[in-house]
């Protein structure tokens, strides 16, 4: 069964113990309630302009309220004025222009997260941020840039290509209506992708990238004139867009080939994107991105590179090199707000106690409620304890604890995969704004 106890704890004479005792040699705790609590974290990240800050799960309070608290600390103290998600464009642009000063509340700048899986955005951590984030801009001089927020992930097809048709009707309604006749490639299958996926592969439906790349290439034949009718950043956005769809349409392709070509086409979109970002805001802005382990994990580091897989991390450090800082974050047990299938509901789920001998094992035993490792700067003295690879947990948004062992657990070299690691371990789920959590098997009940 998943999960440990005291009777599997190694003995002394275990060869993992001169690891545990390494790690305890450099743990930096992390000691809630200090106004000091993540001054290691700070000092580690220095002035490294790009910061990727992961989570071991989709679900964890302490992952997001520690992620959260470091961010404001970075815009704060560091000048940091961009923060990218694990999420998709359009949905953050609401956000976005809230705390730039929009109209609406925190939480209706996060309407547009309602989609599965919406506790992911959609949690009290992040609604308490977005709050944050309005009053510390409101208090930025006019005449220099606010933080921004910003989505890096494309599974907004249909709402990318209505925000395009909305963008041209507002600057240029012939190139609106000539932008919704191409769109419409994709109405004969009802927005169903997976369809539309299966009868390009077979040769049964022509593919509709051609009519995506007319829209682009439209788009920026008239630049200049849309450039008069509009500010600069919302045709930046518009065109985002139209890539976030082209991206979508090779994303859903590449889904019926498999793992790896998906989630290749998924990071590299993200990279990109970010790229695009940094060259927009301009090269000397520092950006933040809030995303999973998995996508800031370096994974050179990790088993999934033999078998083809690349993703975000991996790709910033091979073009920015020690100019990004990838932090993970990991836990031994407590519980997490999941869903059992795809679509489903945000249900309490427990987390059970970490295997023998993964990474979360042997963090468990440095007995520290919470702490940060600055793995960089530890590196040789860490490789000289680490004998193997070891078993690292994931949890996604679907999560079935019973079978933890086979589907949440692959092996990696920590101290190669990260720049630094903080470790809780105990955590508790995420609290949804929107609809209420439920035990495993229970009935949803709605917040009121």
């Amino acid at each position: 069964m998943p999960g440990g106890s005291s009777s599997r704890r190694p003995d002394v004479r275990d060869p993992v113990q001169p690891f545990v005792a390494a790690v305890r040699s450099i743990a930096e705790p992390l000691e809630a309630g200090r106004p000091d609590e993540l001054d290691a974290i700070l000092e580690a990240i220095g002035d490294t302009p790009l910061v990727m800050l992961g989570e071991g799960t989709h679900g964890t309070h302490e992952f997001y309220d520690l992620r959260q608290r470091i961010t404001r600390r970075l815009i704060a103290e560091k000048g940091f004025r961009a923060i990218a998600i694990e999420g998709d464009w359009p949905d953050a642009t609401r956000v976005d222009r809230f705390v730039k000063g929009g109209v609406g509340t925190p939480r209706s700048a996060l309407d547009e997260f309602r989609s599965f899986p919406t506790w992911m955005w959609g949690n009290q951590d992040v609604l308490e941020f977005v709050r944050w984030l309005r009053g510390f801009n409101d208090g930025v001089p006019l005449d220099r840039p606010r933080c921004g927020f910003f989505g890096l992930d494309l599974y907004s097809m249909y709402a990318s290509m209505e925000a395009v048709v909305s963008y041209l009707e507002r600057t240029d309604p012939s190139a609106a209506e000539a932008a919704r006749e191409r769109f419409a490639c994709f109405e004969p299958l009802n927005a169903n992708m997976q369809v539309y996926a299966l009868l390009v592969h077979s040769g049964r439906f022509e593919s509709c990238e051609p009519r995506i790349l007319e829209v682009l290439d439209d788009l920026r034949r008239r630049r200049e004139s849309l450039a008069r009718s509009s500010p600069d950043y919302e045709f930046f956005s518009a065109e985002q867009n139209v890539l976030l769809a082209r991206a979508a349409e090779s994303f859903y392709l590449a889904m019926l080939r498999g793992d790896p070509d998906s989630w290749n086409v998924r990071d590299c979109y993200m990279f990109d994107t970010l790229d695009r970002l940094r060259a927009h805001l301009g090269a000397g802005t520092k950006v933040i991105i809030w995303a999973h382990n998995t996508h800031v994990g370096d994974y050179r580091a990790t088993e999934e590179a033999a078998q083809g897989y690349l993703n975000l991390g991996q790709l910033a450090r091979e073009r920015y090199g020690d100019r990004v800082y990838l932090l993970g974050f990991g836990t031994y047990h407590g519980s997490v707000t999941a869903a059992t299938a795809w679509g489903g509901p945000p249900e309490l789920k427990d987390v059970p106690e970490a295997m023998a001998g993964t990474y979360e094992d042997l963090f468990h035993q440095i007995g520290l409620p919470r702490f940060f490792l600055p793995l960089r700067e530890a590196r040789d003295q860490l490789v000289a304890s680490v004998l193997k690879r070891r078993h690292e947990r994931a949890i996604g948004v679907v999560y079935n604890p019973g079978y933890e062992r086979f589907g949440n657990y692959f092996r990696a070299d920590l101290v190669d995969q990260f720049d630094g690691y903080v470790f809780v371990d105990r955590t508790s789920a995420v609290t949804p704004i929107w609809i209420g959590l439920r035990a495993a098997g229970q009935p949803t009940r709605r917040a009121a």
